[in-house]
């Protein structure tokens, strides 16, 4: 296991979608002796960060149960199905109250199964040397897991509704720094991803940050 985070920051887990493309709630998928909910939230707990705050939408009760025993907040996003943009909006305000002295806040999916506790922390000392806001590189694209400064939370609070991350990363340019982890690109949206994870060679951590090949598609967020 990797040492916490030098400081500790709150993250948001997004775990809110319905899931449409894999047929079920993929959050509850098994992936190495825990479901991918789980390993998601025990990664971000295992970097550090605190408070954890998981923002559910289409199965609030079956994600609650699947993590009831962590020390993690979950907040339930009413307008789930309106995007995206909507949970983010939902886990920063939540943090205003859960965390206000918070310097910054990571966001990451439930569905990046490869990324690990040393990912994390390695995002949050090049925020703390950079002072910008931090993405994760992977399959050519930027994206979360990604750290965003205090400043920046207006920004992820005005973003539209049916947009991740990715629109104010991309706006960022310059006044974002990046730590390359090709890993991340594995997501599971579709059973046929999801079989590919387990299958030799997609499920097993890479040794290091440049091993692990990037599948068609990548994170949305």
């Amino acid at each position: 296991m990797s040492e916490p985070l030098p400081a500790p920051i709150p993250a948001v887990l997004l775990a809110a979608g319905a899931s449409s493309r894999m047929g079920q709630p993929k959050q509850l998928l098994p992936y190495q002796g825990r479901t991918l909910l789980r390993h998601a939230a025990e990664t971000a707990l295992a970097a550090g960060c605190s408070p954890v705050v998981i923002v559910t939408g289409a199965v609030h009760a079956a994600l609650a149960a699947e993590v009831r025993d962590l020390p993690v907040q979950l907040i339930h996003n009413e307008v789930w199905e309106a995007g995206l943009g909507t949970s983010i909006g939902v886990g920063v305000r939540a943090l205003e109250e859960l965390a206000p002295e918070a310097a910054a806040v990571l966001l990451l999916l439930t569905d990046q199964p490869l990324v690990t506790p040393a990912l994390l922390g390695e995002l949050l000392t090049a925020w703390q040397q950079s002072g910008l806001p931090v993405a994760t590189a992977y399959a050519d694209t930027v994206g979360v897991p990604a750290i965003f400064g205090r400043l920046v939370w207006p920004q992820l609070l005005a973003l539209p509704a049916a947009a991740g991350a990715k629109p104010l990363l991309a706006k960022l340019g310059d006044e974002l720094a990046t730590v390359p982890f090709p890993a991340a690109a594995v997501d599971v949206d579709t059973p046929e991803q999801y079989r590919q994870l387990l299958a030799g060679g997609r499920d097993q951590t890479p040794a290091d940050n440049q091993s692990a090949s990037a599948p068609a598609g990548a994170p949305a967020a």
